[in-house]
């Protein structure tokens, strides 16, 4: 979870605005079926980053989540590999899937953690449940040993922070390039752009969180 109460308030509206544009969308839009099932993929997992904010969301079993942001991972990389339109934004939604599924694992408990006393084995913060203490973020009901992430993890979680910092700006300016090839876009792509980098955003202050 995410200790700062601001900051935990401001990621939860974030990805809530992202999950409601992708509500709109399934639901009012005339999609395809894929269509249908990637807007449904993208309001859950805006649902899950919004609740992993939560103390009660920290405490949550991770296992379901994990496989299915996996197996969502999957379905967007035979999207990028199957179609031959919009590979680049379905690869860029494979990694989002991607980088959810890792957000899970490294809740889960210890994911290549190292201790503070030295490399060689893996650090697991203490407490009767196992989880991994990460700098920013509290898991209640937890006593935690003074344990830092490892290399592998901070990182994934580095590169995860940049290349969601990097969609932010990518979100929020393809909708001025759109303008140039249509001088009046529509709602849904007012409304796409928009959720796109809160989600971006989103994510980008998650990963930061626990570095």
């Amino acid at each position: 979870m995410i200790a700062d109460p601001v900051v935990r308030w401001l990621v939860t509206a974030l990805f809530l605005l992202g999950a409601g544009e992708c509500g709109y969308r399934v639901f009012v839009g005339r999609l395809s079926w894929p269509a249908v099932v990637g807007g449904l993929l993208h309001g859950l997992m805006a649902v899950a980053m919004a609740v992993l904010a939560w103390p009660r969301g920290a405490e949550l079993p991770t296992a379901v989540p994990l496989v299915v942001f996996a197996l969502a991972t999957l379905w967007f990389v035979a999207l990028t590999l199957g179609q031959r339109v919009r590979r680049e934004t379905n690869l860029y939604y494979a990694l989002t899937m991607l980088a959810t599924a890792w957000m899970y694992a490294s809740m889960a408990g210890g994911v290549f953690a190292v201790p503070r006393g030295g490399a060689g084995g893996l650090g697991v913060a203490g407490g009767e449940h196992g989880a991994m203490s990460m700098p920013g973020m509290s898991m209640p009901g937890m006593s935690t040993v003074d344990a830092s992430p490892g290399l592998v993890t901070a990182g994934l979680n580095w590169l995860c922070t940049i290349f969601f910092a990097v969609a932010v700006a990518w979100w929020s300016t393809s909708l001025f390039v759109r303008r140039r090839a249509s001088p009046v876009p529509s709602v849904r792509e007012h409304l796409g752009a928009a959720a796109q980098t809160a989600m971006a955003a989103g994510m980008a202050i998650m990963f930061a969180v626990v570095l």
